[in-house]
């Protein structure tokens, strides 16, 4: 039993002596961003009744400096804003899809991990004349920051119009009889 005793102290000790052993520094990783713009910064677009731009977009991903190793993929960011143009309509907004488009006109793939880009609005109803805006950050493909690779953006939006009426109702009243 001693001698089990003996041993489980040895271990011990050693263990603690390797564990306060200086350890040899190591090279810290340096994460830096990678912006890419996005030219023109700022589009106008018009999609049955809205109108809207989509502004101050620029593509952003972090890398390893010295290594180049991608430590969060490309995201576009940016402001949406929405205007209901119409006189007599009530806009409600479902939600929304982003889509990259090459030069050939096709839809550029999302990577597997990554998610396809869609929009949810913080606000559902629009009325007429007013608008809306919102920030976003969407998943950007890889593929598209290639050189002369993307062509456009396309926003497809879903939205539900419904008719606005203001109308007045007359009321025949009498006080007293």
């Amino acid at each position: 039993m001693n001698a089990w005793i003996s041993g489980l102290v040895v271990t011990a000790v050693a263990a603690t002596m390797l564990g306060c052993a200086s350890k040899t520094p190591t090279a810290s990783v340096v994460i830096e961003d990678k912006v890419y713009a996005v030219t023109p910064a700022m589009v106008t677009m018009k999609a049955g009744i809205l109108t809207g731009e989509m502004g101050e977009m620029k593509v952003t991903e972090r890398a390893e400096q010295g290594t180049g190793r991608i430590d969060s993929p490309a995201k576009l960011t940016g402001t949406l804003k929405l205007k209901n143009g119409s006189v007599d309509q009530i806009v409600r907004m479902v939600g929304g899809k982003v889509l990259y488009i090459d030069n050939e006109g096709n839809p550029i793939k999302m990577e597997q991990t990554r998610t396809e880009p869609t929009i949810r609005f913080s606000s559902s109803e629009l009325d007429p004349g007013k608008d809306l805006t919102q920030t976003f950050d969407f998943d950007f493909p890889a593929e598209a920051l290639k050189a002369k690779k993307l062509k456009e953006i396309r926003l497809e939006l879903s939205y539900v119009p419904s008719p606005y009426r203001q109308e007045t109702a007359k009321l025949v009243v009498s006080i007293g009889g």
